[in-house]
């Protein structure tokens, strides 16, 4: 029989069987159909050659755009490209429903384009057969739509995962549309092992023969990461045919359709995806479109959280490297700290503490804020961290260290930025911090300040001061910069607050506003948990009082946060509260009862900062917050204000103000001590009507209870005492 009489056969055989042969090529845009595919589009039953507009025009749009997507995931699988097409008349009837089947060949250009030729079969179909599942029925806008739904869902979800348990939870959880898998596997790649990172409708221990192969082995899972391509098996026996040597470990499951595809980013396949079935499923396009979507969102949530994972683990080793463990225990005193990165993708920002033993004896709180959260920043933080520890380790005084360190950053950052291209202009940086010399032994506290918050001093009745200190700009701006210092001591019973900004600001506060915030929580707050007796352990009081003050901005955290709740953060956080044990604090010994607790606060005002007197006024306010009379506090404040301005007037030198209450709310006495190094007293004045002072004696005698002055050895202290009323006194006049 000749080969033109095998050709007839042939052909007589595919039309007894509706069956045409079809040839696509996409380079030159030209179909080439034989008779029986030809009437099977509605064309004369005759061998044709058409341009792909022709044929184009004779499918549904809605089938032609989804051709498309299966012709190119069959390419990339190297698989045929089946999909059921509808055919239209001229006045865009359905004619019949067909089904294409066809092998996608590649192609490329002299140009380099790659372009690919599809060689086929089309024949007619009728209804579904029973017992098909529904992917097996004709594409209807039901199933696309639920398809997309779906993969609009299964991306948001695995977007969302932040670790690799995550994403996996998030991939057992897909309900995928029409052809649910019941279990799935993740095998990741280390060097050459395969070895299984999450399962899902397998027991414990299931995965053992799975945890680690090499990639050589005959397993469907090492497949697909050799070749980078998908393998379908819709049946026991293409498994078995397939894979043999694999078999009887997969066989004990109970599965009988598995589909393997490869988890690929970037062009690299980082391992593969299971997807096992307990009922049949074909893998038709649509099938195989879906699960392919679904392996590129699950290697890109992946990759995403492996990414973030190893910037976790690093940045925390950065934190505990760079963030001291604070000690040797200090006699007398508590210290507890707090460290909170800022969210993103470098966790370590330019906020950091210290506490530094020093050649004297006594020890020194550090607490500081390099502006910017990124990773110049946290390099900037850690060399400033170790200038400041060796400054001060020499022995230098408070305004030494700060001086020597804001030479040293001004110096660094011109360095820096001399090396950096041309192109990036990040500009100078700069750098808060404040410096504390602690004497355990008196309580002694020097304090130098470089822009930086002040500290806030919680007494041993509850009462939160913020405490007004001497300051100078901020480290780096001017490399010789002046630093005073001020000196108050921290009473037994009393605690310390240092903080960075960003504890006061975030959530949308100004200074004023958080500031408000944070002594509200330190107000609150018991001298002793609640139901503790005399012997609780003071440090864990303490521990918690950093606990609390970290959860009122961010909620609960730990004493380095990283995870989600670091991803929300605002600005970096440091804290650091030092307690002196004594009565209230809850460090040492039992409280003393709140209502006959005494408060005292110390204030300097120096000659060359008058503007502190408005400071000197507000700690008055803030200090009697609870007194009973405003008009009292009203009086207290004025004469306050009278007496340092007159110090600052009148006399060459600086004006130190002391404040003490004692007794029970009520029936409390004030006194109020402003001392100077001047000999000269003052006397009574009669100012005339447009005088501007002269009226501070006067103020004396008609707004104290009590009122004098006390000479001393070198300079006097001027004093008055208010008695508290439990209610304003009536007005004589009304």
């Amino acid at each position: 029989m000749t080969c033109k009489d095998d050709r007839v056969r042939t052909e007589d055989v595919l039309a007894a069987i509706a069956t045409g042969l079809w040839r696509w090529d996409n380079a030159s845009g030209k179909v080439t159909l034989d008779g029986e595919a030809a009437r099977l589009l509605g064309l004369p039953a005759e061998p044709v050659v058409l341009p792909e507009v022709a044929v184009r025009s004779r499918f549904h749009p809605v089938d032609w755009n989804e051709i498309n997507g299966i012709v190119t995931l069959a390419v990339a699988e190297d698989t045929l490209a089946e999909a059921r097409l509808r055919i239209m008349d001229e006045d865009g009837r359905v004619l019949r429903t067909v089904r294409s089947r066809s092998k996608p060949v590649e192609r490329r250009t002299p140009g380099g384009r790659v372009d690919y030729e599809l060689i086929g079969t089309i024949q007619e179909i009728a209804e579904p057969q029973p017992g098909t599942t529904a992917v097996h029925t004709p594409i209807t806008g039901d199933w696309r739509r639920s398809r997309e739904a779906f993969l609009l869902d299964a991306g948001r979800a695995l977007a969302e995962a932040r670790s690799t348990s995550e994403v996996l939870r998030v991939a057992a959880s897909l309900s995928m549309p029409g052809f649910n898998p019941d279990g799935l596997a993740v095998f990741g790649v280390e060097g050459d092992r395969l070895s299984v990172i999450g399962h899902h409708g397998h027991g414990s221990g299931e995965e053992g023969p799975f945890t680690d192969m090499g990639l050589e082995t005959a397993y469907p899972a090492a497949e697909v990461v050799r070749t980078g391509r998908a393998i379908y098996l819709p049946t026991p026996e293409d498994y078995k045919r397939r894979f043999p040597a694999a078999w009887p470990l997969a066989q004990r499951f109970g599965r009988v359709s598995w589909a393997f595809l490869p988890l690929i980013v970037a062009g690299r396949t980082m391992g593969a995806w299971m997807a096992a079935f307990k009922h049949p499923v074909s893998f038709s396009p649509d099938e195989r479109s879906v699960l392919t979507t679904v392996a590129r969102m699950l290697a890109q949530a992946l990759q995403r959280a492996g990414v973030t994972e190893s910037e976790r683990e690093l940045t925390t080793g950065l934190q505990r490297s760079m963030m001291p463990q604070l000690g040797p225990e200090v006699p007398g005193m508590t210290i507890a700290a707090r460290y909170v990165p800022t969210g993103g993708g470098l966790q370590v920002g330019g906020d950091w503490y210290d506490m530094i033993p020093l050649p004297s004896g006594r020890f020194a709180l550090v607490i500081g804020d390099v502006q910017g959260h990124d990773v110049r920043a946290a390099g900037l933080m850690g060399q400033l961290r170790i200038a400041v520890r060796a400054y001060a380790s020499e022995g230098h005084r408070p305004d030494a260290v700060l001086s020597r360190a804001s030479r040293f950053l001004a110096g660094l950052c011109s360095s820096q930025e001399r090396e950096e291209d041309a192109g990036q202009d990040l500009g100078p940086r700069f750098a808060t911090c404040l410096y504390v010399e602690c004497d355990p032994q008196t309580g002694t506290l020097e304090v130098a300040r470089a822009g930086h918050p002040d500290p806030a001093v919680r007494m041993a009745d509850g009462t939160v001061l913020l405490r007004p200190t001497a300051g100078g700009l901020p480290l780096g701006i001017v490399p010789d910069t002046d630093y005073p210092t001020t000196r108050f001591v921290l009473e037994p019973g009393e605690t310390m607050m240092l903080c960075t900004d960003g504890l006061i600001e975030t959530g949308g506060h100004d200074h004023d506003t958080g500031w408000a915030r944070l002594r509200a929580i330190l107000e609150s707050e018991p001298a002793r948990p609640a139901g503790g007796d005399a012997t609780a352990p003071g440090p864990a009081h303490l521990e918690r009082m950093a606990d609390l003050l970290v959860q009122a901005v961010h909620g609960p955290s730990s004493h380095h946060t990283t995870g989600p709740l670091a991803d929300r953060r605002e600005d970096d956080i440091a804290v650091v509260l030092l307690c002196r044990e004594g009565s209230g604090c809850g460090c040492g010994t039992p409280p003393v009862h709140p209502a006959r607790a005494s408060r005292r606060t110390m204030l300097t005002v120096a000659q060359a900062e008058p503007g502190r007197i408005a400071g000197a006024r507000r700690q008055i306010q803030e200090f009697l917050h609870d007194w009973a009379d405003p008009d009292q506090v009203d009086s207290a404040v004025l004469m306050v204000s009278e007496m340092v301005t007159n110090v600052l007037v009148h006399t060459d030198g600086d004006a130190l103000l002391v404040a003490e209450a004692a007794g029970d709310p009520g029936t409390r006495r004030l006194r109020v001590e402003v001392a100077d190094g001047s000999d000269e007293l003052p006397h009574k004045r009669q100012p005339g009507e447009m005088a501007s002072s002269g009226r501070g004696v006067l103020l004396m005698e008609m707004l104290a209870d009590v009122w004098g002055v006390d000479p001393r050895g070198e300079g006097k202290s001027i004093w008055f005492e208010l008695h508290e009323r439990s209610k304003p006194e009536a007005d004589p006049l009304d």
